[in-house]
């Protein structure tokens, strides 16, 4: 039977295609009308692109995004903390791509398109509800502008993919409520502009009060010589200041944050002018969710942002919701699309996933960037005079075992799905 999967953005595709890909029939079921290409930059890690790869996604890859070559840390005042390798150049077997989190999705959903067949990628189809049947689950849906009933479909497993705001979620914790702010904000744009350091490298600078991020996200310059740059301000406001936190993707006024950054004119970077120059930008509170004490009941379970929404610290979202598709799909390979399935993508997920919203919040790696911050406010003259490079090593360390992208690790591990090999058809004519 097919695998009902609501929600068709990053995670939700990508585990159509998986289950197409070990010959499991999906349907994919989004709220909004159109699926379009929203969004900015995001961070893909090498775990994740090795599976993107497996799915036969790497050409694609290549031709859209930008082969992250190195990350590195900064100070408020534009002094280098910490950097390290990237991708291909850490000794990974697959690159870290950075890339526009439209491009990401539209490649996933021409994909789908293309090997499950448009049919099986309904649109305007927001879940209202879900019954268990003698062989599966009935799964009903609305118009969700409307209210409108539009119709209910059969399968045999019901996965929830639609996000930090996701319905099914809801219906299984009627009481949790909103997403938990944590006081900060963050203003995100991309804006043409020089390009910078290596021409690949992502940057942090600042520290937990005051942060700015940015990386290219186009490969080529445009007809000026300027590239892509997605960035990222952060603040973290005082405990007064009133912010609206069910509005999430409303457009920004510059001049409310651009002030906070008008002296982070680095001498390889102008922070201020990126800002400035962004043709749009847009405000979001930084958020997640308490991590829950079960994803599975029934025929149903949750994945991606419904599982498991972390603040964006560490390049993780997207990363987490692939891994999430690819070993819930190595569990129906194994068990079919069955409850003894979920309960075994569950078991291994669910923990790795509470680790690593709880370390979001205590600052992932960008914890070295505070440490600087405290004990240096005024400068220094080199890194290791404020703090060790044995305390810089272990940070990084630290983040990649809890986040499963150690080098040595993860280029020795075996694929997550390993697709069964198809004995030639023998005979006599």
């Amino acid at each position: 039977m097919t695998i009902l999967i609501a929600g068709g953005g990053i995670g939700g595709l990508t585990l159509a295609l998986s289950l197409h890909q070990i010959g499991v029939a999906a349907k994919v079921f989004e709220s909004v009308p159109e699926l379009k290409p929203l969004g900015v930059g995001i961070n893909v890690l090498p775990h994740a692109v090795r599976e993107l790869i497996e799915l036969g996604l790497a050409e694609r890859l290549e031709e859209a995004a930008v082969r992250t070559k190195e990350l590195a840390y900064f100070s408020k005042r534009g002094q280098p903390i910490w950097s390290e390798p990237r991708g291909l150049e850490a000794g990974y077997k697959w690159p870290q791509f950075s890339i526009h989190r439209g491009t990401l999705q539209q490649i996933l959903l021409d994909t789908a398109i293309e090997r499950l067949g448009r049919d099986s990628i309904l649109t305007n189809h927001h879940l209202s509800g879900w019954t268990e049947t003698d062989n599966g689950i009935r799964a009903d849906f609305i118009d969700k502008a409307t209210g409108k009933a539009i119709g209910a479909d059969e399968g045999a497993l019901l996965i929830a993919a639609d996000g930090i705001h996701s319905a099914v979620r809801e219906k299984l914790y009627p009481q949790e409520g909103p997403p938990i702010w944590n006081g900060r904000i963050l203003w995100r744009g991309v804006t043409a502009a020089n390009a910078f350091l290596s021409g690949r490298t992502m940057i942090m600078a600042g520290h937990e009060i005051l942060k700015f991020v940015c990386y290219p996200i186009s490969q080529a310059p445009d007809a000026s010589g300027k590239y892509l740059i997605n960035w990222v301000a952060e603040r973290h406001m005082p405990p007064t200041y009133q912010w609206r936190r069910e509005d999430y993707n409303r457009t920004a006024k510059l001049d409310e944050f651009l002030p906070w950054f008008e002296d982070w004119n680095f001498d390889w970077l102008d922070v201020p002018g990126l800002i400035r120059n962004c043709p749009r930008a847009y405000e979001y509170p930084l958020v997640d969710r308490d991590p829950l004490p079960r994803w599975t009941f029934g025929r149903v379970t949750l994945m991606g942002d419904a599982a498991h929404p972390m603040y964006p610290i560490g390049s993780n979202g997207a990363s987490q919701a692939i891994l999430d598709a690819r070993v819930l799909t190595r569990e129906i390979l194994a068990h079919g699309p069955t409850n003894a399935a979920l309960a075994a993508y569950e078991a291994e997920r669910r923990p790795a996933t509470t680790d690593l919203v709880m370390l979001n919040r205590r600052n992932g790696p960008e914890q070295v960037m505070q440490l600087v911050e405290e004990r240096a406010p005024n400068g220094y003259k080199v890194v290791t005079d404020v703090l060790s490079q044995q305390e810089l090593e272990d940070i990084a360390a630290n983040y990649k075992r809890v986040a499963g992208f150690q080098v040595e690790v993860l280029n020795a591990k075996p694929p997550i799905v390993r697709i069964p090999e198809r004995k030639p058809k023998t005979g006599i004519a």
